[in-house]
C-alpha cells in the first residue's frame, strides 16, 4: 500500500494568541514533496487525515507554536479521493498543490550555513589575532593563580612546582620568559636572593627548564625534619576541624600520592582518645567522612574547656584567698608566736617604732659627753 507523508506545523490561528494544527506540504514515496496554500492548511479543512490514528497522536505530541512533525500515513480511499486526482495528480480541494525542489533549498541552505560558518570561523580568528598582538600582563593574569607564594616554610618545593607550572597551563601561559618573569611574583623572603642571582647567570631568556631544575635543587628538603612534623603533628587546643585540616595540608605537603586510608588513620591518631573512641573507623571511606564526624564532636571539645577554665577560675580564688590569712610578721619578729591580726592592730607595733628612737638618742648623749670629756681632760685623746 502506498504512503503520503504530511508535514504538521503548529502555527497562529486568526487569533494571534490561538494555535492550530496546520499541513504544510505532502509527500509521496517518490520523494516529491508537494506545499499546500496556506488558506488550505488547517486540519480542520483535512477531514481523511483528521479520521486517522496517526493524526490523534500527531495532536498529543506537538504543544507549542512552531513545533514540526512529518508523519508517514497509508492512502486509503478516503485519502486517495482527498489527495489524488483519477490521473494520480497531488489536488486537494480541486486544487492542484505545486511541487517544491528540494535539492535547490538544500543547496540555497547549505550555502547559506556555510557561510555563517565561514563568517564566524574569520570572526573567531581575527580575535585570536587580536589577542595575541597585544601585550601580556603577567601580574594580571598571576592574580588567578591558585596557588600560595613561596617562602623558606613551604615544605615540598618539588610539587609547589609543579602546581606553579599546572596554573600556568591553566592561563596561557607557555613561553619559557613569561614563566620565569611570573615566577618572581610567588616569591617572597630570602627566595628572593635566589631570584636575583640566577638572573644574573642565566637572565630572563634562558630556558625555563634550567630555572625549574635549579629552584628544585636548591629547596629540596632531603631531611627528615618536615615529615616528622606532620606525623608527629597532633591537636592541643583550639578547633577540632582547623587541627584535622592543618595535618591533612601539612602530611599532603609531604607526599601527594599518601593512601586515602592512611591519610585518615594519621590524622584520627593525633586527635584526643575521647574523640577518637567516637569514630566509626569502618564508615570512613575519605577525609571529608573524617571531617563531618570531627565536626559533630566539637561539643565535647568546647564543654571540657569550659569546665577546665571554671576549675582555673576556682583555684585562683582559693590561692588569693589563702594568701590574705597569714600571721603577723611584727609578732614572729617579737617571737610572740603565729598570731592571725592585721599588722596595723598588732600592739607591739608602737613598741617598736619607739625602740629606734630611744637607741638613737643614747648615741647621740655617748657622743656628746665623750667631747665634753676628752675637753676637759686633753689626756683622754
Amino acid at each position: 500500500m502506498d504512503k503520503l507523508r504530511f508535514e504538521f506545523v503548529i502555527k497562529a490561528g486568526e487569533d494571534p494568541k490561538s494555535n492550530i494544527i496546520c499541513i504544510t506540504s505532502i509527500t509521496n514515496s517518490n520523494g516529491s514533496t508537494f506545499s499546500i496554500p496556506e488558506q488550505l492548511q488547517p486540519a480542520k479543512l483535512h477531514d481523511a487525515v483528521i479520521k486517522t490514528q496517526a493524526f490523534q497522536k500527531v495532536r498529543n505530541t506537538l504543544q507549542k507554536r512552531h513545533d514540526k512533525r512529518q508523519i508517514w500515513i497509508s492512502v486509503t480511499p478516503e485519502i486517495s479521493d482527498g489527495y489524488l486526482d483519477e490521473d494520480g495528480n497531488m489536488q486537494f480541494k480541486n486544487y492542484f498543490l505545486e511541487e517544491t525542489r528540494q535539492e535547490t533549498c538544500k543547496q540555497t541552505s547549505t550555502t547559506s550555513i556555510s557561510e555563517e560558518a565561514l563568517t564566524t570561523i574569520l570572526e573567531n580568528f581575527t580575535g585570536i589575532m587580536k589577542d595575541k598582538s597585544k601585550p601580556h600582563n603577567i601580574r594580571k593574569l598571576t592574580e588567578k593563580f591558585i596557588i600560595d607564594k613561596f617562602t623558606m616554610k613551604t615544605s615540598n618545593a618539588t610539587q609547589w612546582m609543579n602546581i606553579f607550572e599546572t596554573e600556568c597551563t591553566r592561563l596561557g601561559i607557555e613561553e619559557d620568559t613569561m614563566k620565569i618573569e611570573a615566577l618572581r611574583l610567588f616569591l617572597e623572603d630570602a627566595c628572593l636572593d635566589w631570584y636575583s642571582s640566577m638572573l644574573i647567570k642565566y637572565t630572563v631568556n634562558s630556558d625555563w627548564f634550567t630555572w625549574k631544575q635549579n629552584f628544585c635543587e636548591t629547596y629540596a628538603d632531603k631531611g627528615w625534619s618536615p615529615i616528622r612534623y606532620a606525623i608527629l603533628f597532633r591537636y592541643r587546643q583550639g578547633s577540632l576541624l582547623e587541627y584535622a585540616v592543618k595535618k591533612e595540608r601539612l602530611l599532603l605537603e609531604v607526599n601527594k600520592s599518601i593512601d586515602s586510608s592512611i591519610l585518615i588513620d594519621l590524622i584520627a591518631t593525633g586527635l584526643p582518645n575521647f574523640i577518637t573512641d567516637k569514630i566509626e573507623r569502618d564508615n570512613l571511606k575519605d577525609t571529608k567522612d573524617l571531617f563531618n564526624n570531627i565536626r559533630s564532636l566539637e561539643h565535647l571539645v568546647n564543654k571540657k574547656n569550659i569546665g577546665d577554665k571554671k576549675i582555673k577560675v576556682f583555684e585562683s580564688k582559693i590561692r588569693v584567698k589563702d594568701s590574705s590569712v597569714k600571721p603577723c610578721r611584727i609578732c614572729e619578729q617579737e617571737n610572740k608566736g603565729n598570731r592571725y591580726h592585721p599588722e596595723s592592730a598588732c600592739w607591739f607595733k608602737n613598741k617598736n617604732a619607739e625602740r629606734p628612737k630611744q637607741d638613737q638618742i643614747r648615741n647621740v648623749n655617748n657622743s656628746e659627753l665623750e667631747i665634753e670629756l676628752n675637753e676637759m681632760n686633753p689626756k683622754n685623746c
